[in-house]
């Protein structure tokens, strides 16, 4: 039987997270099935929260300040789902690391849920399955956090699955300019450098970055009037996080505002299927998709499903 079959999008909803565990499993088992898809059409139609994505490089503080954004929103009363991509073990292209050991949370809080995923051989820092895992997650949760396994010059694909993308940057670490060099410095709507508490490098470094964005006139994105917040922040003091988060939320109002997070959105899902079709059925399928992976201005997940029947 399908598992699928027996998952619905209503229980999922009612915080049942036996049902979202089930379903997310169901997308990698069973990716192509009608069933699976319908599921992420409802979802698409049901979208509830805001994906942020936090990226940068190892070391840099992003796991512990992850945990200590997910206590702030849920003392704002908001619900939080995690996808966590973890380093895949070579031998069973498993999850290397366990969502207890990274995220520190209250296991007894009904209303938060972490998933890890392996990143396995996929480049971008990301998980293939993470887009379809999101799009379920984001219809549950009021905020959707995607923590990658870190940052490299391939590794720039979490803006194109996110709303709002967090880069985080380690004081005196000289990673700032490299990824200013490697053109990371495009893919983030906010900039925060962590371990704040450490003094003046951590305002040296912030002022570093600002510079380094009016140099590469990159200090706006998305070819918009959204300036690139820099900011600092201490997970340790607690330092910083009500500005970050606030910050999170104007960019949010500012995507909604100026009509740019439907297009984003849909943009990303039929940049996910391409993908897809590209890895399962080669450089003919997406050469026979493209005509049809067009006009998909509603709800590309209701005709994904038929458009494969056709590959």
């Amino acid at each position: 039987m399908n598992k699928t079959n027996s998952i619905s999008l209503a229980k999922i909803l009612k915080s049942d997270k036996n049902a979202l565990a089930e379903a997310l499993v169901s997308l990698e088992t069973d990716p192509e099935s009608k069933t699976t898809f319908q599921l992420l059409a409802k979802a698409y139609d049901n979208c509830r929260g805001h994906v942020i994505g936090v990226t940068g490089p190892p070391g840099v503080g992003k796991s512990t300040l992850l945990s200590e954004l997910i206590k702030k929103n849920r003392e704002l009363k908001k619900t939080v789902g995690v996808i966590a991509v973890d380093p895949s073990s070579q031998s069973s292209g498993g999850s290397l690391l366990g969502d207890r050991i990274r995220l520190m949370t209250d296991p007894d809080d009904k209303n938060i849920f972490i998933r890890s995923m392996a990143a396995r051989d996929h480049l971008g820092g990301v998980a293939s399955i993470t887009f379809p895992s999101m799009v379920v997650m984001r219809a549950v949760f009021d905020v959707v956090f995607i923590e990658t396994v870190g940052v490299g010059q391939s590794e720039t694909e979490i803006e194109k699955i996110v709303d709002t993308v967090v880069f985080c940057v380690q004081p005196d670490s000289g990673d700032n300019i490299q990824f200013m060099k490697a053109g990371i410095v495009e893919i983030p709507d906010i900039i925060t450098v962590t371990k704040s508490d450490v003094g003046m490098s951590a305002k040296k470094t912030e002022a570093e970055i600002k510079n380094s964005l009016r140099l590469s006139k990159n200090s706006q994105n998305l070819n918009s009037n959204w300036i690139i917040p820099v900011m600092l922040s201490s997970s340790f003091k607690g330092k910083g996080l009500s500005t970050l988060i606030r910050l999170m939320s104007k960019h949010f109002v500012w995507l909604k505002k100026n009509n740019n997070l439907l297009f984003q959105r849909n943009g990303q899902s039929i940049k996910w299927f391409r993908d897809h079709v590209r890895e399962e059925y080669g450089k003919a399928g997406i050469s026979k998709a493209k005509k049809f992976i067009t006009n998909l201005e509603t709800n590309p997940f209701a005709k994904f499903h038929a458009i494969l029947k056709k590959l």
